[in-house]
Formats: structure tokens, C-alpha cells, sequence
């Protein structure tokens, strides 16, 4: 009777949870890419944020650790391969941050998450957790950017998202602006000139 091989048991549930992260790719969501050409995916999305920690680390502050907001950006969205994207701005915005929606979540998190050996999958699924928070000095800082990115997203495709859920710039004060400001304020001062300008032009 053949010994089961512990790495090679190891390697097969490293590679499982790979492959399902591949699903994230499929999941479309409601912003657009800059130039408009189609809606971006969840994958392309995480994958943007963690450039966006990158090239935007010297707005963080001095109790940030950067390489620890890449790794909530990277693992973030993967529960959207379970519920898919809740756009921020859809049905007044009330879905999005719902006790249903974030008891899928969980659910989605611990599934895969569970995936992986514990001693790898236990700290995804407790970064994840810690992102969701957003209490700690990098989930603020990492949820500042996630509200960002979408914001730059809209403005480069010319409206893209808010044009199609009708929103207005008090919405996106109060949904993102708050958010960025609290992790990256001078980002949102930046932003928030641009905003005015735009919806003032209507």
C-alpha cells in the first residue's frame, strides 16, 4: 500500500485554490476600463489596486506597511467569484454593504480560503477579514485606494458607471469620499477638485 505523500497532497490544494482564483477573471464588473472599450474584471481590478499600492505608497502613512496592503488588495475581491461585483452605486447603494451580501461573503471567503493548506489559508482568510474591517492602519489605507480606482475609472471613460446608475456627486462624496479621505486625504482633495469640475459641467 502505497504511503500518501504529504507535498505532493500539499501542491494538489496550493494548485486547487489556484485554479478557482482563475474564475475572478469572469467576473465583470460594473466600471469600465479608461478607455471605455468594455467593463473591466475582478481580476484586473485587484491586479490594478496592487500597482495603485505601488505607485501611491508615499500617501500612506508613516504606520503603513505597504507589502501587507498589497496582499489584502491581491486577495480582496476573490469572494466575488462566489457573489459576484454588488456595484457600490446600485439600488441607492444599499445592497452593496447589506448584512446578506456580507454574510455571502463570508461564506465565499471561508470556502476559498479553505481551499488551502490552513497554514497558508488561515492568514488569507484573516487578511481578507482585516480588509473588510478596515480598522487597522492598512485596510484603511488599502479600502482608501479600492474607492479610488473606480472614481479614476469613471472619470477617464467619461462617466462610465455613475452615468449608468444616475449618480451624483453627494453620492460619491458620501459612498467614496469619506473612505479615501480617511486613508489618503490629499488623494481626495485631488480627486474631489476633478469631481466638482465634472458634475458642475454636468
Amino acid at each position: 500500500m502505497d504511503t500518501p505523500d504529504p507535498q505532493a497532497s500539499r501542491l494538489t490544494a496550493q494548485f486547487a485554490f489556484l485554479t478557482e482564483a482563475d474564475r475572478l477573471k469572469s467576473v465583470l464588473r460594473a466600471s469600465p476600463l479608461a478607455d471605455a472599450s468594455r467593463r473591466e474584471n475582478s481580476a484586473e481590478h485587484s491586479w490594478h489596486l496592487a500597482l495603485y499600492a505601488m505607485a501611491l505608497a508615499d500617501q500612506a502613512g508613516p504606520e503603513v506597511d505597504i507589502n501587507r496592503v498589497l496582499r489584502m488588495l491581491i486577495l480582496h475581491d476573490l469572494v466575488e467569484i462566489d457573489v459576484g461585483d454588488v456595484p457600490l452605486h446600485s439600488q441607492d447603494g444599499q445592497a452593496h454593504g447589506s448584512a446578506e451580501i456580507q454574510e455571502a461573503e463570508a461564506k465565499a471567503a471561508a470556502r476559498i480560503f479553505g481551499l488551502l493548506p490552513p497554514d497558508i489559508g488561515a492568514p488569507f482568510l484573516a487578511l481578507w477579514q482585516e480588509f473588510e474591517a478596515a480598522e487597522t492602519p492598512d485596510a484603511v489605507f488599502a479600502k482608501s485606494l479600492d474607492r479610488t480606482q473606480p472614481v479614476l475609472q469613471n472619470l477617464a471613460s467619461g462617466g462610465g458607471s455613475w452615468t449608468e446608475y444616475g449618480v451624483t456627486l453627494p453620492q460619491i462624496e458620501t459612498r467614496v469620499g469619506v473612505k479615501i479621505a480617511r486613508g489618503a486625504p490629499a488623494i481626495w482633495t485631488h480627486l474631489h477638485a476633478r469631481l466638482r469640475q465634472v458634475f458642475a459641467r454636468g
